[in-house]
């Protein structure tokens, strides 16, 4: 009941029962007029046809009668001239909408590639600010260079006053043996162990 139905819509072409079309790869045939279209768009194509049309002039014109096979007028010719552009138009038809298809499908691949790219760059765009931002919190090269000079300035200094205390330390150990081998010895201005105001001057 419901392939009866199916066949009475209008809706749906009839399928035909007797007759059988044959069947066509479309891939294959449309590379076939690819190829065709390609090869008449070719000087060799014009070359070979030019040469082909003045053999057919020169025959059906200067050969003998009896042996002309197309005479003045060169009907036949024109038959064949004719077929051969009622077919090439529809060929090269085929190949252009084959090459626009493949355009298509590359712009539409080229317009994909360039939504990616243009979002790859704007994250890196937006990564790029953010390392920007955090950069402002880290020290820098400059701030770097300056505390480890300051650093080392202050260790130069603190060495400094290292050597100059174990010196005086030295010095006084010194004159603090000398003092023991002269106690006996009065102490005076003239000796110099005792400055103005009556303080060692050590």
């Amino acid at each position: 009941m419901s392939d009866q139905r199916r066949g009475d819509r209008l809706d749906q072409p009839r399928a035909p029962r007797n007759l059988q079309l044959p069947r066509v790869d479309a891939e294959t045939f449309g590379r076939w007029a690819e190829g065709i279209a390609r090869g008449m768009g070719t000087a060799n194509f014009l070359v070979y046809m030019t040469l082909i049309l003045v053999a057919w002039f020169l025959w059906n014109t200067l050969a003998p009668a009896n042996l002309r096979f197309d005479p003045y007028t060169f009907t036949f010719l024109t038959l064949i001239l004719s077929l051969q552009a009622s077919y090439a138009a529809p060929l090269i038809l085929l190949a252009q909408n084959r090459q626009a298809d493949r355009d298509r499908i590359a712009l539409d691949e080229d317009r994909r590639r360039a939504t990616l790219q243009k979002a790859d760059t704007e994250y890196l765009a937006r990564e790029i600010a953010a390392l920007r931002i955090a950069m402002g919190d880290v020290a820098t090269r400059d701030f770097l260079r300056s505390e480890l000079s300051r650093l080392g300035e202050e260790l130069d200094e603190a060495a400094e006053r290292r050597r100059k205390l174990e010196r005086r330390q030295q010095e006084r150990g010194a004159r603090r043996a000398a003092g023991a081998e002269r106690l006996d010895e009065p102490r005076d201005e003239l000796d110099g162990d005792y400055a103005r105001g009556g303080r060692y001057e050590g």
